[in-house]
């Protein structure tokens, strides 16, 4: 279907991938992974084309239909189901002349246009429509709701259910689990499966990754290398290369220097130059192994904190809500010095309500929260990157503290986050989604909370960040109360789960794989 020759891509000057050389064959299922910024968009855009290779030729099978998943949602007036319906161009063109020949009842026009949808299976898009739309988690109500009526997460939804709908021979999916929760991203990773054309998606969670690919085509130190199998089997399987490739470096180098030895110590002499010589050039002729050591960018921890009171936070049949609209009722809940609890429950349901009231932006409707003397919270908001100073940098940030930190004692703080000094140094509005994300965890950490509310922390991360942040909060001291999509990071940090379903918070007794299971 597609075929890379000798592909390099570039942004400006920079280079992203040099010398890309894979074949993506009829009904395969690629995971392009890589850090922020490698170029697996660019890769995308290429393939789309909306970019041209800096060398090398792509090959692409003619006449193909490409359903795509963008980024932007324009607030239009249309319906959310008339939106899906968009996604298949030809069919809704047949729609709209349908709905304007009926305006001025021009039955000619209509049985030409009802002859059409008989032959393209038209009168059952709709239902397909709205099964996608349900399996996102739309209500029946809302879709025929305007699209301009949804928030940005539920119009990136909008976006996804349009790209699904679309018949299509190639799907290229670009971060599609970051707006869902985990209740959609199960439909999603099941819908996936039984995708009958190609597939091509860039993720960095690893559990729908396992789900819905079987090769994986990994960009990184601007090479792109493929593997077969899902993400997992990548993970073995690179492990295994670094392994080796690090055992034949070594022995390279030691061979290397046993040679330069012999070269040193005998060049001088007339009758050992020779043999010396011929040395000199076998070390230059040797292809250099070069060595693959796995070294994440990131390296930090959250800090022991001063203090650990027990119980931490303690909620007495509370109940919450926004106006006359209730949202969560009769919660009883303690958060003991330690505990690490998981939140699930689908978008609405409450969890990001619950965070909020027990950090005091949300007062109780009836019912107390209790908090203990010195507690130290420390908050990440869904959407904490909005709230950053924009205008300041994240040196400024960490002088303005009551610490006073030194300056290189900054540029190391922030460097285990993977900022640079020139970062350090540059307003918050030029940094990225991702780089915004890291400051905020960075941001948290300094002030060694002894409770983390985390909602949602992952968005935006990529996959060496989010395994870096796994590490540091398994080292965690203090309690912790997680929201995320994302299973591998509840796996990996909770001990208990909490559900919020139908307005009541309740203690699911079970794993989240076994959560999982009941959903599907």
């Amino acid at each position: 279907m597609i075929q890379f020759n000798n592909v390099s891509l570039a942004h400006g000057a920079n280079t992203l991938i040099e010398n890309i050389n894979f074949t993506i064959y009829e009904k395969d299922c690629w995971g392009i992974i890589g850090a922020n910024g490698c170029g697996k968009s660019s890769l995308l855009a290429l393939i789309r084309g909306l970019a041209e290779p800096a060398r090398g030729s792509l090959q692409m099978k003619g006449d193909l239909k490409i359903s795509v998943l963008t980024q932007e949602t324009p607030a239009l007036g249309c319906s959310a189901i008339d939106y899906t319906l968009s996604g298949d161009a030809k069919l809704f063109a047949i729609y709209e002349r349908l709905a304007e020949a009926e305006k001025v009842q021009d039955y000619d026009k209509m049985m030409r246009c009802h002859n059409q949808l008989s032959e393209c299976d038209g009168y059952s898009a709709q239902s397909k429509a709205a099964k996608i739309l349900v399996g996102l988690g739309f209500t029946q109500e809302q879709l025929y709701q305007p699209v301009k009526t949804f928030s940005g997460g539920w119009r990136m939804r909008l976006n996804l259910a349009k790209c699904l709908f679309l018949d299509s021979d190639l799907m290229l999916l670009d971060e599609p689990t970051n707006h869902l929760d985990l209740e959609a991203i199960l439909w999603l990773e099941n819908y996936l499966k039984y995708y009958p054309g190609t597939l091509i998606v860039i993720s960095h969670d690893r559990d729908f990754l396992d789900s819905v690919v079987n090769q994986i085509a990994h960009i990184d130190n601007q090479q792109l290398k493929t593997y077969k199998g899902n993400y997992s089997q990548f993970e073995l399987i690179r492990a295994q290369n670094i392994i080796t490739q690090n055992a034949q470096y070594k022995k390279q180098q030691a061979q290397m220097a046993h040679m330069m030895k012999y070269v040193d110590k005998n060049r001088a002499k007339a009758s050992k130059a020779k043999q010396a010589q011929s040395r000199l050039k076998a070390i230059e002729r040797m292809e250099l192994v070069s060595p693959i050591y796995e070294q994440s960018p990131f390296s930090f921890e959250f800090k022991q904190p001063d203090s650990m009171p027990n119980p931490m936070l303690k909620l007495e049949k509370v109940t919450l809500g926004y106006g006359d609209t209730m949202v969560l009722e009769k919660v009883d809940m303690t958060i003991h010095a330690g505990s690490r609890i998981g939140l699930l429950g689908v978008n609405g349901a409450g969890k990001s309500t619950l965070i909020k009231a027990m950090i005091g932006e949300l007062k109780p409707l009836h019912g107390t929260i209790t908090t203990a003397p010195k507690l130290s919270i420390g908050y990440f908001a869904q959407h904490q990157v909005d709230h950053l100073p924009l205008d300041q940098t994240p040196a400024e940030i960490l002088m303005r503290m009551p610490e006073k930190p030194g300056e290189q004692a900054i540029y190391n703080y922030f460097g285990g986050y993977g900022f640079n000094k020139e970062q350090c140094q540059s307003p918050i509005q030029k940094f990225s989604g991702g780089e915004k994300s890291r400051l905020s965890l960075a941001l948290i950490a300094w002030k060694r909370p002894n409770i983390l509310l985390l909602d949602e922390p992952t968005n935006h991360l990529d996959l060496d960040m989010r395994q870096a942040l796994t590490r540091a909060l398994q080292s965690f001291e203090g309690s912790m109360i997680l929201v995320s999509h994302d299973r591998y990071l509840l796996r990996s940090l909770v001990e208990e789960l909490y559900l919020i379903e139908n307005h009541r918070l309740k203690y699911f007794d079970g794993s989240i794989d076994e959560y999982d299971v009941q959903r599907n």
